[in-house]
């Protein structure tokens, strides 16, 4: 029997400069979800809530609101860029290309820009830009953050708080 880690991030020495890592999977993006997001981030602007003020606009309906594209892009990335991180360090650049609707499908890809030891040396910093694309081959939205994360020979083990090999005896 092999028992198998669902790999959850990378450590310095994981990234290489000009690798791209493509998410997945894509995540349609729903009236709900645009609605919900936007009464806990208290942006109630009609643009993303009301298909009568919407339909007035250059859009011609509801746009999602921005943040929530960006965050989806964001968390898409985790499990292969900064879910062992110590921490998100920067967004250096967020641009939103073109508007996302009710109904789109966004996936993302993230590609390494740079990468740098720390004076420390157990860390390094990781510059990447994250693309969302939508399911017509748009790029919606586009971002740059640095991420910092240990190196392999100080990344804590990840453990569980009970014994894996006594609950398959």
């Amino acid at each position: 029997m092999t028992s198998h880690e669902r790999p959850f991030g990378r450590h310095f020495e994981d990234f290489e400069v000009g690798d791209i890592y493509k998410h997945w999977p894509g995540k349609t993006i729903t009236e709900a979800d645009d609605h919900l997001f936007c009464m806990i981030t208290m942006n109630h602007h009609p643009l993303h809530t009301n298909e009568w003020y919407a339909a007035g606009t250059p859009q011609g309906r509801c746009v999602v609101v921005g943040n929530l594209v960006y965050s989806l892009v964001l968390g898409m990335s985790v499990p292969d860029v900064s879910g062992a991180a110590i921490a998100n360090l920067e967004v250096e650049t967020l641009r939103h290309s073109k508007p996302t609707f009710h109904g789109d499908t966004i996936y993302a890809e993230t590609r390494v820009l740079d990468k740098q030891l720390t004076s420390k040396g157990d860390r390094g910093i990781v510059r990447v830009e994250s693309k969302g694309i939508n399911q017509r081959g748009e790029e919606v939205c586009y971002f740059t953050r640095k991420v910092m994360v240990w190196t392999k020979a100080n990344a804590g083990e990840r453990t569980r708080p009970y014994d894996s090999d006594a609950i398959w005896s």
